[in-house]
Formats: structure tokens, sequence, C-alpha cells
């Protein structure tokens, strides 16, 4: 059931592709936010919800694999299929219940430096420290203790120390853990930046905020959000199967276009090429195509 945890961290970073990204485009090309107050709220609820989506999905990826492979005796009655499904709703619900505050706190402002509406480290010091505290440095922390744990078990497993106390790791579950710590390592690379700014502004607001560049602030709120583009890229690259299924649509939609463009072709050959009846002296005649 691990794969039901890289599905909802899939969902997570989708959410932001389908409402809050083409929100930002129109704004980006209207130089400024004419969709109302509404449209604002929605797209910074929206953005927040993937942000700690994922963070609590990757925090759930990296527990389940740590039972996977450092309690494997455990892993089936741990994880069954109805404990999985609770887990991954308890993560939702936690989710929920991190971005809730938002709306009462007035935190989902519009930003013009980066045309968007989200997440205003000012308005709220103490919201912000516990943003970043409990929304990102513990579910770091756990994330980090829990694949520290697996690299000492793999590395074990690799030198043969203690051979019978620890059984042998599969190569398939090798690859999945890498794909994974892969994704984490990436992630906290792509949103510290922000975080860390977010810690400083909430120290002293109005002494820090004019002190931050613009650039600096703008370029780590990108590379933020662009986190939420390499999570597939990064399983195509390091998951046979994830290649397979991207190598398998990408033949089905050339396929499909081919065979489109071939019939429009057919078609159009068969409309010129359809007799046409000509009148010469009251008789019919067919002419055929040259």
């Amino acid at each position: 059931m691990g794969n039901l945890f890289v599905v909802s961290l899939a969902v997570a970073d989708l959410v932001v592709a389908v409402y809050p990204y083409p929100l930002v485009l129109i704004s980006i090309f209207n130089n400024g936010w004419n969709l109302g107050h509404l449209h604002c709220q929605i797209s910074g609820f929206l953005m927040g919800l993937s942000v700690i989506g994922s963070i609590f999905n990757i925090t759930g990826i990296a527990i389940n694999r740590y039972c996977y492979i450092c309690h494997s005796l455990k892993y089936d009655k741990l994880y069954s299929n109805r404990n999985s499904l609770c887990c991954v709703f308890l993560i939702w619900m936690l989710t929920l219940v991190a971005i809730v505050p938002n709306l009462h706190t007035g935190t989902l402002q519009y930003d013009p430096r980066i045309y968007s509406c989200t997440f205003t480290q000012s308005v709220s010091s103490a919201y912000t420290i516990a943003v970043v505290v409990f929304h990102f440095l513990v579910p770091m922390t756990v994330v980090i203790f829990c694949y520290l744990r697996i690299w000492i078990l793999v590395l074990r497993v690799r030198r043969r120390v203690k051979p019978d106390s620890k059984p042998k790791m599969k190569p398939q579950d090798f690859r999945n853990f890498v794909t994974m710590f892969v994704v984490f390592v990436l992630f906290a690379i792509c949103w510290a930046p922000l975080n860390l700014i977010g810690l400083a502004v909430a120290s002293d607001p109005a002494s820090m905020v004019p002190r931050i560049p613009e650039w600096l602030f703008v370029a780590s709120y990108y590379m933020a959000y662009f986190n939420s583009c390499l999570n597939a890229i990064i399983y195509g690259l390091l998951n046979q199967n994830f290649r397979k299924e991207y190598r398998r649509i990408i033949v089905s939609l050339c396929t499909a276009r081919m065979f489109s463009v071939c019939r429009s072709h057919d078609a159009a050959d068969r409309v010129k090429c359809k007799p046409s009846p000509l009148v010469t002296n009251k008789n019919l005649v067919k002419v055929d195509c040259v």
C-alpha cells in the first residue's frame, strides 16, 4: 500500500496546477490581480493546501518506507489496506487543520512581486513561526530520522554486516527508496530558502522586510513552487514502472494523432476522387479524378 502515499503526494502536486497556477499566469499577463477577492482567497488556500499536503505526504512516505525496510516483520500488520487509507485520510485532515487558520488571520493576500495570492509572512509573526516550525522543521526532522535509519540498514546489508540479523533488501525496494529519498532532498532544497526567509521576517517584521532583497524572495518563492513539477520528472528518471507508463502514454498519443491525421487525409482523398455525374445529351457521364 506504499503506492497509495505516492498517489496522495501526486494529488497534492496536482492541486496547484488545476486552479492557482492558471490564475497566476492570468495575473502576469494582466500585470496585476483583477480576478476579485474570492478567487484570491481560493487560490491562496489551494496553494497552501498543496504545500502542507506535500510535506505531510512526504513525511508519511518516509515513515512508511522506514517501517517497510527496518521493521518488515510488522509492516503488513501496521499498513493493512484499512490502516493505509486511514493514514492518508489523517494526512489530509491535518493539512486542512493547518491551512484553515489562514482564513481567520488574514494572511492570504495578493503579493505583486510574485503575481499571486499566497501566505504573507509579515502579517502574523506567531503564525508564521508556527507554520515554519510545525509544518516544515518538525516534518523534515522526522523524515531525516527515518531516512538515516534506512541508510544505516542499507549500508549494513551492502557490507554484509550481521547478515543473519537483517533480511536482504530487494533491488526494487532499494530503487523505490532511492526515488523517494531524492524527492525528499529536492523538496528540502527547494523549500528551505523560503522558510528561512519566513523565520527571519517573523523575528522582526518591521526591520527585516525592507532588508530582504526582492529578487531573493521572488527566486525562493518560484524555486519552492517549481518543486511540484520536479516529482514527476524524478519518478520518470528513477522508477522503471513510471518510465514504462510514460513511454506507453507518449506512444499512445502519437499513434492516436497519426491515426487521426491519416483518417483526415483519406477522407479528403475520397472526397477529391468521388465520381461526379455530368449531364451530356441527357445522359449521365461519370468523370473520375485525375
